[in-house]
């Protein structure tokens, strides 16, 4: 026999599995959240520091020494040689149209992050023109190799986290959303004719080639940055435990693993090879396995200039 109105117990029962429910959903997006706020404050402090490198290397290094680099940051500084205008004022108003094309076309989180970017390498300019006021190194080459690594190392670092300083890197960001071309390669296309422009300026040749180092120097930074972590390796693998190798391959890196069928031509025996693509990063776990399961392994690691598809880059035609 069933105690109290049958009625009243189901609905106190909807209610109760409504209430767990809501504490279900509430834990989930409170679990989901957290990482994501994290994610972002930890990219937006990364992009930041990235930026600093790079304000670093314009206002301490290549400016004192009068020498033109490329992008909107090379064209503010023309006009900052020519005119004495603020170059943090029109590296902001230049790019704040730039802006609004590339929140159209790469997206508003782009945007986002772009305008950040923009926005605090403008104060950043403006504050350390105030106070660097001398060169810190008095060799014009020395200013120009060093300036040179600070800005393409700052760039490298706000471009791997999905960012902008603006101004032909919002070209290059484009170009290279649709087309398999480095950034870097881009900005050193479009940057040939702004720094050329600097021998309207200065008269000086010497100025002129500091300024094409710079150029290339940063270039090749900017690659080794953005590109370093999406480098991938091709591993084949010759082991008799191949089967604990790929199981705990695909368990704790991830990965997916072939398995091809080989014989040996000496021995004439039938073997297991592994076949395994992996990023760059992730090599170490495999070696890490290998070792642990068949210290006798034997194996052979190829660096691969592209892997597209499923975990790795898209296919863009």
């Amino acid at each position: 026999m069933i105690s109290g109105n049958p009625g009243i117990n189901h609905l106190k029962w909807k209610i109760n599995v409504i209430k767990s429910m809501q504490s279900f959903l509430k834990t989930k997006i409170n679990t989901r959240m957290k990482p994501i706020t994290l994610r972002t404050v930890r990219s937006h402090i990364i992009i930041t520091f990235g930026l600093l490198l790079t304000a670093l290397g314009w206002t301490a290094f290549l400016i004192p020494a009068e020498i033109t680099g490329g992008g909107i940051t090379g064209v503010s500084t023309l006009l900052f040689f020519a005119t004495g205008f603020p170059m943090g004022i029109s590296y902001l108003i230049i790019n704040s149209i730039l802006i609004l094309i590339s929140i159209k076309i790469l997206g508003s989180n782009f945007g986002v992050k772009t305008i950040f970017s923009v926005v605090v390498l403008s104060l950043l300019f403006t504050l350390l023109q105030r106070y660097i006021t001398k060169p810190v190194v008095n060799d014009a080459f020395l200013s120009t190799v060093i300036g040179g690594i600070l800005s393409g190392a700052g760039v490298g670092i706000v471009f791997s986290q999905g960012g902008s300083t603006g101004g032909v890197d919002i070209i290059a960001m484009i170009i290279n959303k649709y087309r398999n071309i480095s950034p870097g390669r881009i900005l050193l296309f479009c940057d040939v004719f702004i720094i050329a422009s600097s021998y309207l300026i200065f008269g000086s040749l010497e100025k002129l080639v500091y300024g094409y180092v710079a150029m290339g120097i940063t270039s090749y930074t900017i690659d080794l940055l953005f590109t370093g972590s999406k480098q991938s390796e091709q591993m084949f693998i010759f082991s008799k435990k191949y089967d604990q190798i790929a199981e705990r391959i695909g368990k704790e890196v991830g990965r997916g693993v072939t398995i091809i069928d080989g014989q040996g031509w000496y021995s004439g025996e039938q073997t297991k090879v592994l076949l395994v693509l992996v990023k760059k990063p992730e090599a170490s776990q495999i070696f890490r396995i290998i070792k642990e399961v068949d210290q006798n392994a034997f194996m052979s690691v190829n660096n691969v200039m592209g892997v597209y598809g499923q975990g790795f880059e898209r296919i863009r035609s």
